[in-house]
C-alpha cells in the first residue's frame, strides 16, 4: 500500500526475479515533492516534478484505489477503487468517510459492494506506506479555503490563484484597499516547505510579475506566520538566523510566535471596503489570536503532518490473531486469548515498528489485569512491514521526511531481494538538511555530527539545486529540469 517516497522506491528497487510487486494507491504517479514549490510558481513545470506508476521500465503491478481494510488471519486486503476519486492530486486533510454519519457509511459500503467497488487482494508479505494527511489542526476554515502543497494538484491551483489575483487586481473597477489586500500572500508554517515556497514566490513576483504587471508587482507582499518562536526549527539558529535576514532584506515578513484562529471567505471590511465588495472581489480573512484580521489574497498552509486515518479506522483492532504471521514469546494458548491491536506512538499516532521494519502488536490479557499481573504482550508481524510517515520504529524519533523514508525502502528491498532480514537492522543515516530561501541562495546543515561545516549563501544554493537533479528518478527528468532552471 504505496502513496509516496517509502513505497515507490521499495517497489522499484525489489527484486521481480523474487517478487510480484503490486502497488495499491489513489494515485497513479510519483510526486518528487521538493520540487512542489518551483512548479507552482513557474519555475518548473509540473511534469518535471512527476514520475508514473506504470512504466516500461517498471516491473511493479498497479491498482488505482483506497486500501480500504486488511485481514491480517487471511493475509487479505479490501481495497476501494479510486479512478474516479474527484480529489485526485490534491492534499489529504481529511478521511473520504469523515463528517458521515454510521447509517450513511453503511449504505454507502452496501451500495459499493453491490456495485463490486469493494474488492480483496491477496498478499504474501504487505508493506504499509500510506504517508500522511496535511495537518490543520481543525482550524475553521483552513481545509475549505487555504491552499496546500503536498501534490501537483495543489500546485496548480496555487499558480491559478496567483494569477487571478494580479488580474482582479488589474480591473479598473477595483478599489485601492481591495487592491492592496488581494495582493497579500500568507504562508502559514515556518518549516523548509514554507520557507522554500515563500521564496520561491519572492523570485516570481521580483523577477516575473514585475515585467508583467510593472504598476501592481510592487504592491505584492509576502507574509510568513509561525507559532513557533524560530522559523527552520531544525536547523541550527546561525542558519534559521540566515535565513530570517535574507527574507528581512527581501521585503518578506516573518512573524513567529502567532496562533491562526480561522480563515474565512471575503476580505475583512475596512473604511475604503463596502461590507459587500467581498463578493464581487473574492480574498480571504486570516484572524490571528491578538491581532487584526488580515486581508490576503491567498493563504499556502504548510504546518506538519497528522497520521493517516486509515491507520485508526483499519488498523486500530486485530479482529483475529495470526498465530503463524507472527513472532511472539508468549504461548499460543495465552496469545490467542489476549486482544490484539496494532502498536501505534502515542504522540503521533504512526505505527510503531522494530528495527527491522516490522509492525508491532500489543496485546492485554483481562485475566492478568484482574489479578494484578502484568497484561502486556508483545508480538511481531512476520510478513506486515510499515515504512515511511506512517511509521515510527520503536525507541527513535526519525524525522517524517523524504529522505528517512527513501533509506527505509531502499534498506528493506535490499535485505528482502537478499533474505537476511533477520541478520540486520535498520539505521538512518543523516544526510543534513538544506532550504532555498531566495535570490539564488539556500542554507544547509550536514548531518551525521562529524568535521563538515554549514553552507549559506550561493555555495548552498548550488549544492541545493544539484542534491534535487541528482535525486529525481528519470533521465528524461534530469535534462528537463536543468532546461527549465
Amino acid at each position: 500500500m504505496a502513496h509516496g517516497w517509502a513505497g515507490y522506491n521499495l517497489a522499484r528497487s525489489l527484486d521481480p526475479k523474487q517478487y510480484q510487486p503490486l502497488v495499491i494507491s489513489p494515485r497513479s504517479y510519483f510526486v518528487f515533492t521538493p520540487l512542489l514549490a518551483s512548479t507552482s510558481v513557474g519555475t518548473l513545470e509540473f511534469r518535471t516534478a512527476l514520475e508514473p506508476i506504470r512504466s516500461r521500465r517498471s516491473k511493479a503491478s498497479y491498482i488505482q484505489g483506497w486500501a480500504d481494510d486488511v485481514d491480517f488471519y487471511n493475509k487479505t486486503v479490501t481495497v476501494e477503487e479510486g479512478v474516479l476519486n474527484p480529489n485526485q492530486g490534491l492534499a489529504l486533510t481529511q478521511s473520504p468517510q469523515r463528517e458521515k454519519n454510521e447509517p450513511e457509511i453503511h449504505g454507502e459500503a452496501v451500495r459499493k459492494v453491490q456495485k463490486g467497488q469493494l474488492f480483496d487482494i491477496k498478499y504474501d508479505k504487505l508493506v504499509i506506506a500510506v504517508g500522511c494527511y496535511t495537518q490543520t489542526f481543525g482550524t475553521p476554515g483552513v481545509r475549505e479555503y487555504a491552499n496546500f502543497l503536498k501534490d501537483v494538484g495543489d500546485a496548480r491551483k496555487i499558480r491559478k490563484r496567483l494569477l487571478e489575483c494580479f488580474e482582479l487586481a488589474a480591473l479598473p473597477t477595483t478599489t485601492p484597499e481591495v487592491r492592496r489586500q488581494i495582493l497579500h500572500f500568507t504562508v502559514v508554517g515556518g518549516g523548509p516547505t514554507g520557507i522554500e515556497f515563500s521564496a520561491e514566490l519572492h523570485d516570481f513576483l521580483r523577477e516575473d510579475m514585475s515585467r508583467i504587471f510593472p504598476d501592481l508587482a510592487p504592491l505584492a507582499k509576502v507574509r510568513v506566520l509561525d507559532v513557533a518562536p524560530q522559523v527552520l526549527s531544525m536547523f541550527d539558529k546561525s542558519l534559521a538566523k540566515y535565513a530570517m535576514n535574507t527574507f528581512k532584506r527581501e521585503g518578506i515578513s516573518i512573524k513567529t510566535s502567532r496562533t491562526v484562529e480561522s480563515l474565512t471567505q471575503g476580505l475583512p471590511s475596512g473604511d475604503n471596503i463596502k461590507p459587500g465588495d467581498w463578493n464581487k472581489r473574492p480574498g480571504l480573512t486570516l484572524r490571528v489570536k491578538g491581532e487584526e484580521p488580515i486581508g490576503c489574497g491567498m493563504t499556502v498552509w504548510s504546518t506538519g503532518l497528522m497520521a493517516n486515518p486509515f491507520i485508526r479506522r483499519a488498523l486500530n483492532t486485530v479482529r483475529k490473531f495470526p498465530p503463524s504471521e507472527v513472532i511472539c514469546k508468549s504461548t499460543v494458548s495465552e496469545a490467542q486469548s489476549a486482544q490484539w491491536s496494532i502498536s501505534t506512538d502515542a504522540k503521533s499516532g504512526s505505527l510503531m515498528t522494530n528495527d527491522r521494519l516490522r509492525v508491532i502488536l500489543a496485546g492485554d490479557l483481562q485475566q492478568h489485569t484482574a489479578e494484578g499481573l502484568d497484561s502486556s504482550l508483545h508480538a511481531y508481524m512476520r510478513d506486515v512491514f510499515a515504512i515511511g510517515d506512517c511509521a515510527s520504529i520503536q525507541g527513535t524519533s526519525y524525522p517524517a521526511t523524504a529522505q528517512v523514508a527513501n533509506q527505509k525502502a531502499v534498506w528493506l528491498a535490499k535485505h528482502l531481494n537478499r533474505r537476511d532480514l533477520h541478520l540486520t537492522r535498520f539505521r538512518w543515516k543523516d544526510l543534513g538538511v538544506m532550504a532555498y530561501v531566495g535570490n539564488w541562495k539556500a542554507i544547509f546543515q550536514p548531518g551525521g555530527g562529524g568535521s563538515a561545516v554549514n553552507l549559506s549563501g550561493r555555495a548552498a544554493w548550488f549544492l541545493w539545486r544539484s542534491a534535487y537533479l541528482f535525486k529525481s528518478v528519470s533521465w528524461r527528468n534530469r535534462i528537463l529540469i536543468p532546461v527549465y532552471w
